[in-house]
């Protein structure tokens, strides 16, 4: 498996009056620059919800992390005549050389929380299978 970005870029909207505050902060010191607020506050609040995120992933019977399927993969899965729903918080991906067809042979559904990543045309074809 060819080695995977680890990070996702998003964008975000921040009230003038809270930009302010975070860059104050960063001029004297408490962070290196907007985006290490940004990650600290996150993680901050993601700590403080883990029990939550734990019990809901297990609920909802998620992978946590990441998920990727070769093209071998889901060759095998039509070969034995199964199917595939792919569930994942954190990373699911497809390999770029998965036919379209071989990936509606193969995949039910698809429900990521994070990034999902195929190629176009896998994704346009999945689209309807897309939660």
């Amino acid at each position: 498996m060819p080695e995977l970005e680890k990070t996702e870029k998003i964008t975000i909207n921040l009230g003038l009056v809270d930009l302010g505050q975070i860059d104050l902060l960063v001029q004297e010191s408490f962070y290196s620059n907007r985006t290490d607020f940004i990650r600290t506050a996150m993680r901050t609040q993601l700590v403080s919800h883990a029990e939550v995120v734990k019990r809901t992933v297990a609920r909802k019977t998620l992978v946590l992390g990441v998920q990727h399927y070769t093209r071998r993969d889901l060759e095998a899965l039509r070969a034995a005549g199964e199917t595939v729903q792919i569930n994942v918080l954190g990373l699911a991906s497809i390999a770029e050389d998965v036919s379209p067809e071989l990936a509606l042979a193969t995949i039910d559904a698809i429900k990521v929380l994070g990034a999902f990543r195929a190629s176009a045309a896998v994704k346009a074809a999945l689209a309807g299978r897309i939660r």
